[in-house]
């Protein structure tokens, strides 16, 4: 499993693999399970950081099917949003750096060889 471009800058840690899963995938919702299993999260693991994303309100359920809660994040919350830009803006400037696009240069076309990694809310 290739670790992202944030897990790679910002540490390949349980919460760090839970927040970028959830962000890459915000506009759906899963159950915990589901969560564990594509964020590289132990279950375990995932329950005691999920009572302090609760607690926070990062998460909010959306429905239940059969017994398994349905989660994404809150888009709501101010902290959340500030997470997410932070966390494009990381991949943005290591995407640049990659493709030597100068930051002082918004307008820069030339991308000739430049590989898009993956593009924000698509």
């Amino acid at each position: 499993m290739q670790k992202s471009i944030f897990l790679q800058e910002e540490g390949n840690t349980p919460k760090n693999r839970i927040w970028g899963f959830l962000i890459v995938h915000s506009e759906y919702d899963y159950s915990m399970k589901d969560i564990a299993r594509y964020s590289g999260v132990g279950y375990t693991t995932l329950k005691d950081i999920w009572k302090d994303f609760k607690k926070k309100k990062i998460v909010i359920q959306t429905r239940a099917v059969g017994k398994a809660k349905m989660y994404r994040l809150n888009l709501k919350n101010p902290v959340v949003n500030r997470f997410i830009d932070y966390y494009w803006a990381v991949v943005d400037a290591v995407v640049k750096k990659e493709n030597n696009i100068e930051e002082e240069n918004p307008h820069n076309t030339s991308l000739a060889g430049a590989v898009p990694v993956f593009a924000k809310h698509t």
